[in-house]
C-alpha cells in the first residue's frame, strides 16, 4: 500500500512512495524524502537564512545531500520558500496557501489557465481536486477552488458534462480527495487534449 507523503517527491512529484520509472529518486524511502523537508523546513522556521547558512545548520544533524538540495528546488519552484535580497524565507502556511490556489507549474497550470474542453473533462477537474488536496487544502476550501475555476475559466459553460450542475461535479470528484491520488498523469492527459483544442 502507498504512503501519503506530506510533500511530494522533489523530482516526479509523487504524493506516495512509488516514484516514476525514471525519477531521480527511485527506491528512496518516503520517510527520508519526508525528513528531507523537514531538515529545512526546521532551519528556515527558526528565521530567515541564506542558502550556505541553511546547508550548514542542515549539515549539523543531517548530511545535506542531493535529496535536500531537491526538496530546496521544489519548495521554491513551488514558492514555499522565496529568495529575498540574497535570504531565504519560509512563507507562513496562509500566504502559501493562498499563492497557491493559482498553479504555477506545469501541466496543471495549463489546466488552470486555460479551463478544460470536452473530451477532457475527467481528467481536468481530476487533476484539479488532486492538485488542491497535495498543496494542503481541506475538501471544503478545494469544492469552493474547483467551482470558481469551472466557472472563470468557462469550463462548465462550454458544456460536455454527465452532471446536472458544477456541484455535483465536484463532488463527483471528493474520492479523488480521499484518496489522495496524484494529479500528474490525469494533468498531462488534460493539457494534450487542451493544446489541441484552444
Amino acid at each position: 500500500m502507498a504512503r501519503h507523503f506530506e510533500y511530494p517527491c522533489p523530482d516526479c512529484r509523487s504524493t506516495n512512495d512509488l516514484h516514476d520509472p525514471d525519477c531521480e529518486f527511485a527506491g528512496v524511502e518516503w520517510h527520508d524524502v519526508e525528513k528531507a523537508y523537514a531538515d529545512i523546513l526546521a532551519v528556515l522556521s527558526s528565521g530567515v537564512t541564506g542558502e550556505e547558512e541553511l546547508r550548514d545548520a542542515v549539515d549539523e544533524f543531517a548530511d545535506w545531500g542531493r535529496l535536500h538540495h531537491g526538496a530546496l528546488r521544489y519548495l521554491r519552484n513551488v514558492q514555499r520558500v522565496e529568495e529575498r535580497r540574497d535570504r531565504l524565507e519560509l512563507l507562513d502556511p496562509d500566504e502559501y496557501r493562498d499563492r497557491l490556489t493559482k498553479p504555477q507549474y506545469e501541466p496543471v497550470k495549463t489546466i488552470y489557465e486555460k479551463g478544460s474542453v470536452p473530451g477532457c473533462h475527467d481528467n481536468s477537474v481530476f487533476a484539479m481536486v488532486a492538485y488542491y488536496e497535495m498543496v494542503g487544502l481541506t475538501w471544503e476550501e478545494t469544492r469552493e477552488q474547483v467551482l470558481e475555476w469551472l466557472d472563470e475559466s468557462g469550463t462548465w459553460r462550454r458544456g460536455g458534462f454527465a452532471e446536472e450542475t458544477p456541484e455535483d461535479l465536484v463532488d463527483s470528484k471528493r474520492h479523488v480527495f480521499e484518496a489522495g491520488y496524484g494529479w500528474k498523469q490525469a494533468a498531462r492527459e488534460a493539457k494534450a487534449v487542451i493544446d489541441r483544442s484552444l
